[in-house]
C-alpha cells in the first residue's frame, strides 16, 4: 500500500492529500529517510511525521486497505 493512502488509512493524518503534500515537503521519514507518497509500505516499517515542534514515530503491524474509524489504531504501533 503507498505511505500516503497508508496514513489517511490508519488516520494518523485525515486526508490523503495532506499526506501526498507532507511527503512531498519531507516530513514523512519511513526507516530513517525521507520517503516518498510512492513508497510501498509493509509491516515493521517505522514510519517518523513531523507535525511542526512534534514529532510521532509509529511502527506498522498490520496493512488494510481498510479499516473502521475505531479500528485504526490497529495498524500501528506508537513509538515515540
Amino acid at each position: 500500500m503507498r505511505l500516503d493512502k497508508f496514513l489517511k488509512v490508519s488516520r494518523i493524518i485525515k486526508r490523503r492529500t495532506v499526506a501526498n503534500d507532507a511527503c512531498d515537503a519531507g516530513h514523512i521519514s519511513v526507516n530513517g529517510k525521507v520517503a516518498r507518497a510512492s513508497y510501498d509500505v509493509s509491516v515493521g516499517d517505522v514510519i517518523e511525521v513531523a507535525f511542526g515542534e512534534r514529532r510521532l514515530t509509529v511502527k506498522v503491524t498490520d496493512v488494510k486497505e481498510t479499516v473502521g474509524k475505531n479500528d485504526a489504531s490497529s495498524l500501528y504501533e506508537v513509538i515515540s
